[in-house]
């Protein structure tokens, strides 16, 4: 059997997580905010913005900014404020920005080590 194509790969795994949790995330987000889409659209790219340190430099500064704004973390802990403070708004965002991770994933990009822009946490599974 083809190992490129084993499902139970760390790589393949994290990017299969990825598809389920983007098809969660855009139909919570179709429920909760039906008439929004546009705010989807707009902010969907946003955490992007996270890779501008990477054009000054490579080094551990830059990595752990995109790691952290990549990371489920913080918009699992914005959600998690947007429900105690009854925020709409930052729900939406949150939402958005699983989104945007989970589609990062499923296309097989993950956090960054700080030695090496291209190389990162999905990369180095597929590779052991």
């Amino acid at each position: 059997m083809n190992s490129r194509f084993y499902p139970t790969r760390p790589d393949v795994l994290l990017q299969l997580e990825g598809l389920v949790f983007l098809i969660a995330g855009c139909i919570a987000y179709g429920h909760l905010y039906p008439a929004r889409w546009g705010l989807f659209a707009l902010l969907f790219l946003a955490p992007d913005v996270s890779l501008l340190p990477y054009m000054r430099s490579k080094g551990l500064a830059a990595a752990t900014i995109y790691n952290l704004i990549h990371s489920y973390a913080l918009p699992l802990g914005l959600g998690f404020y947007a429900w105690l403070a009854g925020a709409p708004l930052a729900g939406e965002v949150s939402l958005i920005w699983m989104a945007h991770i989970s589609l990062d994933r499923l296309l097989g990009f993950g956090l960054k080590f700080q030695e090496e822009f291209r190389r990162t946490h999905i990369q180095a599974s597929a590779s052991a």
